[in-house]
């Protein structure tokens, strides 16, 4: 573990300190000076920082323990500093809290409130570290995924996005049918883009259709093409999508709504490749992969007989899941920062820079539950370009549905917490939660989030919050 760095002018009190820390297992290093403490910040491996405010037999003000203070911040601003004094008044201490201070304990120190702090402290210091090295690892996967592959303009930093979109490149080599699953607006049609553009078959067509919006009437028409005189009032030949997308990737999004008559021919081409076009007796080969989408859990609809399982069995070589944008929260603020960006030149006077999201937007967004997945955040931030009248986006611009204060609600299952990022979050915020005493507030200001924040996240990872949490 990381040392205590102990700063204080007085002899006594460095040696009474080191003792303490000492007999509680804490490697100590204690300095007389803010010019020692600062080298000492630099140059060793420093968890946290106990200081005093004031650093001078003669001085009372606490302006030089203020400026130590500052300068810290300055070389780590997550370094986690404990301040402590006789003399400073209270003023000063509740300014400092609000620039970042951890603590702010008088003379003479309760040693166990004191000890207490400090291991709390180290712990939330290794575990943050951790989260950053897992980030950055995370990042660096992500920057190597994006060099390897075209991702089709795709942004994202969730873990459960990129184990969506690693599969997707992964199985965009084999010439198999794929089925993409996920709400709508998730961005199903958005990975079925990375596939064909990842495939030997990128430089032919990609062909896209919403099999559940056709009429039963036109089906056939439509997917495999009708001769001229076909239909009362046709003269010319039209050509189906499997021919128009011949060589390439047939994309058949809303696969769940396609009626049981529809499921049967489409079956019929995906066995045989075969098909005729509406007033033809011409035998025609289809050669297309086929990426279909659907938002309807399909193994229900085959056991309520509305789908075929022999089709889904065609249809479901490999699936990708999409998961919904409430369970990847780290997406929404790069995503609404972007639309902000693109969407910009919505607003009357193009030749102003684009606002920026403020701050009580900002915690609308991370509390928001987005129903509507990336396109309802895509819609609210085109809406709020619009209507904002400052260089700032509030809140009522967006305009959202759900209040900001509220709890998002909870939902039948809880997002996969597999990956080791999810593992640590949900640790660091399980423990802050039993040192507040199940009190959420208390905890989200030990953890720097506002109170819809950590419920957001506590919902993400499945952390249901008991009257009396469990040490």
């Amino acid at each position: 573990m990381a040392k205590v760095l102990v700063v204080d002018d007085q002899e006594a009190v460095r040696t009474a300190l080191s003792l303490l820390f000492d007999l509680h297992g804490l490697e100590v290093l204690a300095v007389p000076t803010a010019e020692a403490a600062l080298e000492a910040v630099r140059t060793a491996d420093i968890g946290v920082v106990v200081q005093d405010m004031n650093l001078a037999a003669s001085s009372t003000s606490g302006a030089d323990g203020i400026d130590l203070f500052r300068k810290i911040r300055g070389l780590d601003p997550e370094l986690p500093v404990v301040l402590m004094t006789a003399w400073t008044s209270l003023q000063t201490a509740v300014e400092l809290v609000r620039e970042g201070a951890a603590d702010y304990l008088g003379k003479p120190w309760d040693d166990a409130k004191l000890v207490l702090s400090v291991q709390n402290l180290l712990r939330m210091r290794a575990i943050g570290e951790e989260n950053a090295r897992l980030r950055g690892r995370a990042a660096r996967e992500r920057a190597g995924l994006a060099q390897k592959f075209e991702l089709c303009g795709l942004l994202y930093r969730s873990t459960t996005m990129h184990q969506a979109v690693s599969l997707a490149v992964q199985v965009a080599r084999a010439d198999v049918p794929v089925l993409v699953t996920g709400a709508n607006g998730a961005g199903k049609e958005k990975i079925a883009e990375i596939i064909h553009a990842n495939s030997p078959r990128r430089g032919h067509p990609l062909v896209k259709v919403n099999t559940g919006a056709l009429p039963e009437q036109l089906l056939e028409a439509e997917l495999f093409g009708a001769e001229a005189g076909a239909f009362t009032g046709s003269t010319k030949l039209r050509l189906g999508r499997f021919e128009a997308a011949h060589g390439g990737t047939l994309f058949l999004d809303e696969i769940g709504n396609l009626s049981v008559a529809g499921q049967m021919k489409l079956l019929r081409v995906l066995q045989s490749g075969e098909f005729e076009r509406v007033g033809s007796s011409t035998t025609r080969n289809a050669d297309v992969r086929v990426v279909s989408a659907t938002n309807t859990d399909l193994r229900a609809a085959i056991a309520a007989g509305s789908f075929r399982e022999d089709l889904f069995f065609r249809l479901n070589v490999i699936e990708v899941r999409v998961p919904p944008l409430c369970e990847r929260v780290e997406d929404v603020l790069p995503l609404a920062r972007h639309f902000v960006q693109l969407h910009a030149s919505a607003r009357r006077d193009e030749s102003e820079p684009p606002p920026e999201l403020g701050a009580d937007a900002i915690a609308a967004l991370e509390a928001h539950d987005w129903p509507g997945n990336v396109r309802e955040l895509e819609n609210r931030i085109q809406r709020a370009l619009l209507v904002c009248q400052s260089r700032a986006i509030g809140a009522a611009d967006l305009d959202l549905t759900r209040s900001a204060s509220e709890p998002a609600p909870q939902r039948d299952a809880a997002p996969s917490t597999s990956d080791p990022l999810s593992q640590a979050e949900r640790r660091t915020i399980e423990e802050s939660l039993v040192r507040a005493q199940g009190v959420v507030a208390r905890a989200a200001a030990e953890l720097g989030l506002s109170r819809q924040a950590l419920y957001r996240r506590m919902e993400r990872l499945g952390i249901e919050l008991e009257r009396k949490p469990k040490s």
